[in-house]
């Protein structure tokens, strides 16, 4: 039994969630905006008043797993529709630098290159010194960015150089002893 599953998700005011039964389309509309998903059938949603529950329709391993992934990706909806989530990246080392140039980010790294990543539609970046902040309403979409914005220089387990997220801890290891 999922214990995330077995709990309800309240609506809060200001917010409205639809359920199309037949495609399952779920919508949640929020002061922020509007997030849409398809559900599959496996897993019954719901909604009475402003609280949703979630059951599989048939106990076998598969739903079991889903049945929590449902209940969370519908509760991140509900979350990101009234307040947004924040991932905050910072990069560190000497000549690395980033920032904005439209709605483009130009990141200089140490490459022979400037590397330019385009903002996708729905995420705000903000960029102060070397802190970038990447807002959104869609969890996953803010995550995904955030981690493909630091893969293009991970830092290094040295010195700690690249492009690591605010309070993240590095493992740094010792360099060469001199005998």
């Amino acid at each position: 039994m999922s214990r995330i599953g077995k709990q309800e998700i309240h609506i809060p005011e200001k917010t409205t969630v639809t359920l199309d039964e037949s495609t399952g389309l779920f919508t949640v509309n929020g002061p922020k905006g509007t997030l849409t998903r398809t559900f599959k059938k496996d897993i019954a949603i719901m909604i009475n008043g402003n609280i949703i529950t979630t059951k599989p329709v048939v106990e076998n391993p598969q739903t079991l797993a889903l049945w929590g992934t449902y209940s969370s990706h519908i509760d991140n909806m509900i979350t990101g529709v009234n307040t947004p989530f924040e991932k905050t990246l910072e990069v560190e080392g000497v000549g690395m630098r980033w920032e904005m140039q439209g709605k483009d980010i130009k990141m200089l790294l140490g490459f022979s290159h400037p590397v330019i990543v385009k903002v996708p539609e729905g995420l705000t970046v903000t960029i102060e010194k070397n802190v970038m902040k990447v807002n959104g309403i869609d969890k996953e979409q803010v995550g995904q960015f955030a981690a493909n914005i630091r893969s293009t220089k991970k830092p290094e387990p040295y010195k700690g150089k690249g492009i690591h997220y605010l309070g993240e801890v590095i493992l740094r290891k010792q360099g060469k002893k001199s005998v």
